[in-house]
């Protein structure tokens, strides 16, 4: 149930397991949060506070990405950009300096071979980074996609091997679920099934009503802007604690992301794209001069602890299974949660830290 990165990663885990996997999507495949995000597979620099059960899932799931790209490359026929380009994490300030010191220590205790630089090493890794920079934490395994060509890949990957895609449904509805499985669409279908997987991303809290539990995932506007760069200007995906700069083989350097609550509206506005455009002149003054060409927005599905909804509710005997919430995260967790979407489908087990109930007293 959903057809973005995660609904389309799920589908194509198990059809190659021998299921027959079937996508309800109520618009087009890849048309929400997957299609507009940016692509960064960065779990050291998106977590920065420390080696939570939510880090180990994201660093798993990096440590995947290298055999997943190249399986979706192979069944599908078609290319997508992954750079491992490393990343900068950079800061302003001495006080700053320290705590990406701190932040070093236990990463590079939990698979990362990142380092600290400052002056002329910095400079020689990043030329156009503003002077003002004091120091950066490099990591050098992160890396990044082109997220629309890469779900692209997947939904023909999906049906080169025998997925069912349904799109543009409009609608989709849980009739029964405690015994049997029927879901309806729209215009009148019925769809049944021994499993339902719930990867309806910013709209799975309509579901709330139907499965009696609080499923409070809640969309957040990410918008984000680019600008053309024929010669690349950023050698590295760059973080600040405000956003991040990130440079595509197409041409294109991206800044994200400003986020804000407007509940399902996708609208870009004047003051989200100003505040990324504030930051990201201070960290590469040559943006200063220069407009982005393209502005967009997408909804990213947030959870109320920051942890995304994965794995099977209890009081449906294990026929629904949970693979929502994954906020910012989807497109670096779609090969984990795949993974772990199949394996309990296959065999059991469960991840406590993800369960869906843990909000329902």
């Amino acid at each position: 149930m959903g057809g973005g990165v995660v609904g389309l990663s799920c589908a194509f885990e198990l059809q190659k397991r021998g299921h027959q996997a079937i996508v309800l999507e109520i618009g087009r495949c890849g048309g929400q949060a997957s299609g507009a995000a940016a692509g960064m597979l960065a779990p050291y620099s998106e977590n920065v506070e420390g080696p939570d059960d939510f880090f180990r899932l994201c660093r798993e799931s990096l440590e995947l990405y290298p055999s997943w790209r190249d399986e979706v490359r192979k069944v599908s026929g078609r290319a997508f950009e992954y750079t491992g380009s490393g990343s900068l994490y950079i800061a302003y300030h001495e006080a700053d300096r320290l705590a990406l010191e701190g932040r070093r220590l236990w990463q590079n205790e939990h698979g990362s071979g990142g380092i600290v630089l400052e002056g002329d090493e910095l400079f020689r890794q990043e030329p156009m980074l503003s002077r003002e920079v004091k120091a950066a934490l490099y990591t050098p395994e992160e890396s990044h996609v082109y997220a629309p060509d890469y779900v692209l890949a997947l939904e023909h990957a999906c049906r080169l091997t025998g997925v069912q895609i349904y799109e543009q449904l409009g609608k989709v509805s849980v009739e029964e679920w405690r015994s049997d499985l029927i879901v309806t669409s729209q215009d009148g279908r019925s769809f049944t099934g021994d499993r339902l997987v719930v990867c309806s991303g910013a709209w799975a809290q309509e579901l709330e009503e139907v499965f009696g539990i609080r499923i409070p995932v809640y969309p957040i506007r990410g918008q984000i802007c680019a600008y053309e760069a024929e010669v690349k200007p950023v050698q590295h995906m760059v973080f600040c604690n405000q956003g991040y700069l990130v440079a595509k083989t197409n041409g294109t350097l991206v800044c994200g992301a400003s986020e804000d609550v407007a509940g399902f509206d996708t609208s870009v506005t004047e003051r989200g794209i100003e505040r990324l455009r504030k930051w990201n002149k201070q960290a590469f003054p040559f943006l200063a001069e220069q407009e982005p060409f393209h502005r967009w927005a997408g909804l990213r599905p947030s959870t109320q602890d920051g942890f995304p909804l994965l794995g099977p509710l209890q009081e449906s005997a294990g026929r629904v299974v949970m693979a929502a919430g994954h906020y910012r995260n989807g497109i670096l967790l779609s090969p984990v949660t795949a993974q772990v979407v199949a394996d309990y489908i296959d065999k059991g087990g469960r991840l406590p830290a993800f369960a869906p109930e843990r909000f329902t007293t």
